[in-house]
C-alpha cells in the first residue's frame, strides 16, 4: 500500500498553520498541506455551478453557506490528489485535528493495511452515535460498519477507487460533504469507522471554526431540528437497502 496524507489548510487562517505543520510532521505517512478552497472568496456563479438544491432524495432541506461549498470542494481537491498522485489510499485531515492517543500511529497504520480500494475509513471524534456491526478487526483495531456513518470530516482514509467514485458522484452537490459521505447508495463506496478513537478537534484553540455558523431565528431553528431526524432515518434506510442489494 502506498499512502500519502493531505492536510486541508485554509491559507487565510494563519493561526492554524503551525498546528497544520506540526500535524504533518506527526503523521506516519508523507504529508503535504493542501490549500483549501475559500468559499467566501468564490463568486456567486462558481457557487451555483457546484451547488444545486434537490439533486438527491431524501432532499436536503437547508441551504449551504459559501464556506460549506468551499469545504466540499476542498475535499474534492483531496480526492483528486489521490488519483493524480497514483497512490492506493490517501489520509485526508483537516487542520484543526490533534492526536489524542498514543495508539494513533498503530490505528492509522492498521487502517492502511485493512482498507479496500472502494472503502472510506472514518476516524471519528467520539465513540457514541454510530449503531454498527464489526466489519473486520486488525491488530486490536476494530473497523465498524455503521448503518448511518457519523457526521464530521476531521480525518478519513480514502481508497483510490472510493476517491474516483466520490468525485464522479459529486460534480454537483446539494448538501455538505459529510452528509454526502453518508449516502453510500449515491457514491457506491463503503464507509467504515475505526475504533478506538485517536483524534480530537481543537478549533476553539485555533480561533474557532472557519465554517461560519448561520444565524437563525427561533422558527427557522425549530424547523431545522424537526427535519433532522426524518433526514437521518431516510438516509439510514436507503443505506440498509443498498447494503442488502450489494451483499
Amino acid at each position: 500500500m502506498t499512502t500519502n496524507a493531505y492536510i486541508i489548510h485554509l491559507e487565510r487562517a494563519v493561526s492554524r498553520r503551525p498546528q497544520a505543520v506540526l500535524l504533518g510532521q506527526s503523521l506516519p505517512f508523507p504529508a503535504e498541506l493542501l490549500p483549501a478552497i475559500d468559499g467566501k472568496a468564490m463568486s456567486h456563479e462558481a457557487i451555483t455551478t457546484a451547488f444545486r438544491r434537490g439533486l438527491h432524495s431524501p432532499k436536503y432541506p437547508f441551504d449551504l453557506l459559501a464556506s460549506e461549498v468551499g469545504c466540499f470542494l476542498s475535499h474534492r481537491r483531496a480526492w483528486q490528489s489521490i488519483l493524480d498522485d497514483g497512490i492506493d489510499a490517501g489520509l485526508i485531515v483537516e487542520d484543526d485535528v490533534a492526536i489524542a492517543s498514543p495508539e494513533f500511529n498503530a490505528v492509522v497504520r492498521a487502517a492502511a493495511s485493512a482498507i479496500q480500494p472502494d472503502e472510506v475509513i472514518r476516524f471519528p471524534l467520539r465513540e457514541r452515535g454510530e449503531s454498527r456491526i464489526v466489519a473486520r478487526t486488525l491488530g486490536g483495531v476494530q473497523f465498524l460498519e455503521p448503518r448511518l456513518p457519523g457526521l464530521g470530516m476531521q480525518m478519513q482514509l480514502v481508497g483510490r477507487e472510493a476517491a474516483r467514485r466520490l468525485l464522479d458522484a459529486s460534480r454537483t452537490f446539494d448538501r455538505p460533504v459529510d452528509s454526502f459521505l453518508q449516502m453510500q447508495w449515491v457514491h457506491g463506496s463503503r464507509v467504515l469507522s475505526a475504533r478506538p478513537v485517536v483524534i480530537r478537534e481543537i478549533d476553539a484553540m485555533l480561533g474557532g471554526t472557519v465554517i461560519q455558523n448561520k444565524q437563525m431565528g427561533f422558527v427557522e431553528k425549530a424547523y431545522h431540528e424537526l427535519q433532522r431526524p426524518f433526514l437521518r432515518f431516510a438516509v439510514r434506510s436507503a443505506n440498509e437497502t443498498w447494503r442488502r442489494r450489494a451483499a
